[in-house]
């Protein structure tokens, strides 16, 4: 189980990062050029969201199952346990909230140009909150899973 559950959130990332990546790319083009907050904004907005909320929801089994998750004396001495049991956790928490504050704040907001903001700055705090996390695993974006 814990192999499968693995596999699936580390390929699960490529899904985030690169709707990420188009979220706050298409969000800075709208904001520069004053472009309408379209239909197409508000589905990519919600295809981030459901993505960030699927890899949350396969990342909090992993992290009940996983051998290097620990709780005990030595968690925040050992810089890996601490790593994958504290901080990879609380990172990737916040920027799911942001990513998720991104989206629903966009319904309140009536003006495109204060929207494509909104998206712009959370997502790309995100993002680099997200790039880090990933940085600090010491397994870098691009390399295989290793169980």
């Amino acid at each position: 189980m814990y192999t499968g559950l693995l596999h699936t959130h580390s390929s699960l990332r490529y899904v985030v990062l690169l709707l990420l990546v188009i979220v706050v790319a298409k969000s800075m083009v709208g904001l520069i050029s004053k472009k309408p907050f379209e239909k197409a904004d508000e589905k990519l907005t919600l295809w981030l969201m459901i993505a960030t909320h699927i890899q949350l929801l396969v990342g909090l089994f992993l992290y009940f199952v996983s051998p290097v998750v620990k709780f005990g004396s030595d968690t925040m001495k050992d810089s890996i346990i601490r790593y994958w049991t504290v901080e990879h956790s609380f990172l990737m928490l916040i920027a799911i909230v942001l990513i998720t504050l991104a989206r629903t704040s966009t319904k309140k907001i009536t003006e495109s140009n204060a929207k494509h903001k909104r998206v712009f700055i959370m997502s790309a705090i995100a993002l680099v909150l997200i790039v880090l996390s990933i940085a600090m695993s010491g397994r870098g974006i691009i390399i295989p899973v290793r169980a």
